[in-house]
């Protein structure tokens, strides 16, 4: 489990096909200070298991489903990524309750700059739209955000100053897929309600 609090952004050394997966390296010498193999560390929201560690270099294994479902399969040398590693159980739920379980992509529509924060709004897949709500929380390439506004097709949100400075989206551009993971109680209340 994640919290999408991230804790840094990290850069794509390397990217190897893999039958029909990848193998990706990442460097992050955050998450790589005490990242052992089988650790678990979310990539752009991603949920990947930890192979190998080589200093500050991490090597993970991502499955077909994974490269489908997200903005993985796109990343090349260079790309820089959003990092987190597990929550401890001792740890403060600084953000939500994030699985690195990716819903879907979306694509950034449009980006407005303020005076202190940027407004973004994105797409919003039909297949997802049932469990976003206004001031509800959503993963966005694994950074825990609240939805400011929502309708049909879209969602909005807004990005504080630490926000753009230590995350990818403060890079995004207009066009750029993005990562969606959305809230999991929202599915489990549906599962449940829908189960009677």
């Amino acid at each position: 489990m994640f919290t999408g609090i991230i804790e840094e952004k990290g850069e794509v050394v390397a990217v190897e096909p893999a039958g029909g997966g990848a193998t990706l390296s990442v460097r992050g010498p955050v998450v790589t200070s005490d990242a052992r193999h089988g650790d678990s560390i979310a990539v752009n929201g991603v949920c990947l298991t930890v192979v190998d560690v080589l200093g500050d270099v991490f090597t993970v294994d991502v499955m077909k489903e994974s490269l489908d479902r997200s903005s993985l399969g796109a990343l090349t040398p260079g790309a820089e990524v959003n990092l987190e590693r597990a929550v401890r159980a001792d740890q403060r739920l600084g953000g939500h309750i994030v699985q690195g379980h990716v819903d879907g992509t979306a694509e950034l529509l449009s980006r407005r700059p303020g005076d202190t924060w940027d407004d973004l709004r994105f797409t919003l897949p039909a297949s997802l739209s049932r469990y976003v709500a206004e001031k509800g929380s959503i993963a966005v390439d694994g950074i825990s955000l609240t939805v400011t506004t929502v309708d049909e097709g879209s969602f909005g949100v807004s990005l504080i100053p630490t926000t753009l400075k230590l995350t990818t989206l403060g890079e995004r551009r207009v066009g750029d897929l993005v990562n969606l993971e959305v809230d999991v109680i929202a599915k489990y209340v549906e599962r449940l309600v829908g189960a009677r």
